[in-house]
């Protein structure tokens, strides 16, 4: 799951930076330079990604919803295993727990000092 999560603001880092995106704000369809596309509808708390891989061919989509300082993303990964991530913020702790693509629980608690 960390390497989903990673990979995750990876594409979301990379989409910011690399690539080339059409419509509104919360309806955009994005392109990178490697040819992979992006989906992304944002609406109230909620946005969804759908997302294609040019280099194999597969598809996978998160959908994450924000109440407050949680946010809830549940997912299915390009293999078509499902997986989920709470993410809970408060000022100087960030935790996050869920469950893999692999069907593997994880938690992860981070502060300024760190994660652990």
């Amino acid at each position: 799951m960390k390497k989903l999560i990673l990979a995750a603001i990876t594409v979301t880092t990379a989409m910011a930076a690399n690539a080339v995106c059409y419509g509104s704000g919360s309806n955009r369809t994005c392109s990178d330079g490697s040819g992979n596309t992006y989906n992304v509808q944002h609406y109230g708390n909620t946005t969804n990604v759908q997302g294609y891989n040019a280099q194999d061919g597969n598809h996978w989509n998160q959908s994450s919803q924000t109440f407050g300082n949680t946010t809830i993303t549940n997912g299915t990964a390009a293999n078509g295993s499902q997986w989920n991530s709470t993410t809970i913020s408060s000022p100087g702790i960030t935790q996050q727990f869920g469950t893999n693509s692999h069907g593997k629980s994880f938690s992860k608690t981070c502060t300024q000092y760190g994660c652990n």
